[in-house]
């Protein structure tokens, strides 16, 4: 059963830091945006790919709160990474008809901590994105 409306699956990715997990709950041509990657990624295997290797950056990962409206979710969150560097941010999933999410967009702050999770997961999936 899709998770329509709830936010489930997403943090259920994360933390078991699964490919496969964050591939369920996205639509075929869904599209990630985020402050830490160069380009959007487009594709449920790429997304997904890209999703599971930021994923086990962080040494820790809160969502502190969560809102739906209409079809799009908006959660808040704080994680560390780097030996306990303090990342903060929102994300926000939009999802189709079917519940699959569509669009994701990821907003990290502060600056030298994006700068810092930007450079790691460029070195992660270096020469796995096409």
């Amino acid at each position: 059963m899709r998770e329509t409306g709830s936010a489930a699956g997403w943090r259920r990715g994360f933390a078991e830091q699964s490919r496969d997990t964050f591939a369920a709950t996205f639509a075929g041509d869904v599209v990630l945006d985020a402050t830490t990657l160069p380009d959007p990624v487009e594709g449920r295997d790429q997304v997904a790919a890209t999703l599971a290797a930021a994923s086990s950056i962080y040494e820790s990962l809160e969502f502190t709160a969560e809102v739906h409206s209409g079809s799009s979710s908006y959660l808040q969150w704080r994680a560390t990474a780097f030996d306990n560097m303090s990342l903060r941010g929102v994300t926000i999933l939009d999802r189709g008809p079917d519940g699959l999410i569509t669009a994701i967009a990821i907003h990290h702050r502060p600056l030298g901590a994006v700068l810092r999770f930007a450079s790691e997961i460029r070195d992660r999936l270096d020469g796995t994105q096409s």
